[in-house]
């Protein structure tokens, strides 16, 4: 366990799986308030706004954030489930601070905060607890980023396309406190654990969230990552993919206008995976 409070927690879903505790009147009104709270912003409305920096979004690529201020426009639909994805997140992180009282975890509850940059911008935030003088963030993840991209500081910052830590590193700098890192929750099996941000450098993510704005601001598009090489069992294919970072991104058909999804080319299997292919050699198009 990476986190002393990790411990009390543990122990005391351990009682509550067995009937040995409860949950106090008062923390289910809390928990009930923040639930509604969400409910009101994930069902209020999405009406398009003027773009603007914020600590959730200043971690993500710069070649995003561009198309989200220039060309809002060339996004992909939403899927059916963002919003319940979205809600979820949210549940998640009101019942997590729940059961942290409930164990007897002292934090600070989540506070607004402006991180205020040497060029004059001013990024809003609300981070999520503060716990031991250290800022903390808390994540609802699939079975597989919670078994991978949480793993560690080091798969998260090798694969970090959704910005954490820049995320993170604002929060600390705009509040003077340590980073502390991420407590993750499996949302396949409920299970959690605690991501210490070690070896994080605050001053340097700071310092690429300014590059990423002059970029942001430029009126010229600059892509921040290139396809990739495809394997099949540790063999090259020829076809490119594209870049890990990419995956999410709403602007990834407009980024790459060849970009096409098909099953894994030299799969053999009956439900090969799908793939995003940027290049596909002839012989795989034609059949």
């Amino acid at each position: 366990m990476n986190h002393p409070a990790e411990m009390k927690l543990h122990r005391y879903m351990a009682d509550a799986a067995n009937g040995k505790s409860k949950i106090s009147e008062e923390v289910i009104q809390k928990i009930g308030s923040d639930i509604m709270d969400a409910l009101r912003k994930q069902f209020g409305g999405r009406d398009k706004k003027e773009f603007r920096l914020r600590m959730s979004n200043v971690g993500r690529p710069s070649c995003q954030l561009w198309f989200e201020k220039h060309k809002p426009e060339a996004a992909q639909p939403k899927s059916n489930n963002f919003v319940m994805n979205m809600m979820l997140g949210d549940i998640v992180e009101a019942v997590f601070k729940g059961l942290l009282d409930e164990a007897g975890v002292e934090y600070g509850d989540s506070e607004n905060v402006v991180l205020k940059l040497e060029n004059g911008t001013e990024i809003n935030g609300q981070y999520d607890i503060v716990m031991d003088g250290a800022i903390d963030d808390i994540k609802s993840a699939s079975d597989w980023s919670y078994r991978n991209k949480f793993d560690s500081y080091d798969t998260l910052a090798a694969g970090d396309g959704f910005g954490y830590i820049g995320q993170l590193a604002g929060y600390a700098k705009a509040t003077g406190k340590r980073a502390g890192g991420w407590w993750v929750v499996n949302k396949a099996n409920g299970k959690f654990k605690y991501v210490p941000a070690e070896g994080i450098d605050i001053n340097k993510e700071i310092e690429y969230i300014q590059e990423k704005i002059t970029k942001v601001d430029s009126d010229v598009f600059q892509r921040c990552f290139e396809p990739e090489d495809e394997y099949f069992r540790k063999k090259p294919t020829g076809n490119k993919v594209l870049n890990k970072h990419c995956t999410f991104c709403d602007y990834r058909h407009t980024c790459w206008p060849n970009l096409i999804e098909a099953p894994q080319a030299e799969s053999k299997a009956k439900f090969p995976k799908m793939v995003q292919y940027v290049e596909l050699r002839e012989e795989y198009i034609n059949g």
